[in-house]
Order: structure tokens, then sequence, then C-alpha cells
């Protein structure tokens, strides 16, 4: 675990994140900032940012190809939940984003019968941790709606360079 969160802190850093901490409730225009078009709170936690025409950040459009490409076979469509997995939509309501990368990467054991595999080692999950989370907490917050997200942000010139240095 010691080398996958060793990652993860140069990873976030060299895309201009901080620090992992909770993050409670939708945020206002002036608690967001972007860097290379990356939307983190004040304290560095990653979020999203949806425009009043619907149009969501680039990192946010990416966390919703990502999770439908890894993670809705368990956790169902748009994060709401199914018979094998809980609904993330939920979950994200109280769950700090700390908390969201150690289950994301170790995997958790709730019961005999609800495992979370560790998906540290799969770079289509690992490499887009903070993308899912904005994903996930717009969901979570109401702020993105069910299905694709219709309009987007253009793809930033850094996050193709992480995107680059990140899958090899």
């Amino acid at each position: 675990m010691r080398i996958f969160l060793s990652k993860i802190l140069k990873l976030t850093a060299a895309m201009g994140a901080g620090a992992f901490v909770a993050l409670a409730g939708p945020l206002s225009a002036e608690e967001k900032k972007s860097d290379g078009g990356k939307y983190v709170t004040a304290d560095g936690t990653p979020t999203y940012n949806v425009q009043s025409d619907g149009t969501v950040d680039w990192y946010t459009f990416s966390g919703f190809r990502r999770y439908h490409a890894e993670c809705h076979v368990c956790h169902g469509p748009d994060g709401l939940g199914s018979s094998y997995a809980p609904n993330l939509v939920d979950s994200l309501k109280t769950m700090s984003y700390e908390d969201f990368q150690t289950v994301v990467i170790n995997g958790k054991q709730s019961s005999a019968s609800s495992v979370m595999p560790a998906f540290g080692t799969n770079k289509n999950v690992f490499c887009y941790l903070d993308d899912l989370y904005a994903y996930l907490k717009a969901r979570s917050d109401g702020a993105v709606e069910r299905g694709r997200p219709a309009k987007r942000e253009p793809f930033p010139e850094a996050a193709k360079a992480y995107e680059k240095e990140c899958m090899g």
C-alpha cells in the first residue's frame, strides 16, 4: 500500500491537487479553482464544475467514462448501486476522498459475500481516481444527472500530459 500511496501523492501533486480531505456538500464557484482545467477545493480535494448550460469540466466527464468502463458492472449505471454492490451516489455523501482512495486502491471486505476488489494495479482506475471521485461526487451532490453529460470542456493539455505519464 505504501508504494501506491506514494505514487498517488506524486501523481496528484503533478496535477495540482493537494492533501486528501473530506468534502462536505456542494461547492460555490468561490470555493473552486482551476489548475489546467482541473477543479479542486481550497484544501486540494478534487471536485467538479458544472456550468449553467450543463457543460461539465473535462475531469468529471473523464470520470463518467472511466466509471462506466470499470465500475458500473458492479455498482450499476450512474453510481446507483445494484444487488451486488452499494449505491456510490449515497456513499459519497459521507465518504471522504481519502477513504474513497483507500477503498478503491486496496479493496474492502464488508462481509463474506460483500467484497470490493482492489484496483490499485489497474491503471484504467488508478490513473483516474480524481476523475472518478469528481464524477461520483457530482452525482452525489445532484450536480450531474443520470446518463452521459451532453457537453464537456475540451481535453486540457495538462490532462493529456498526465495521462501519458501515468499510462506509460
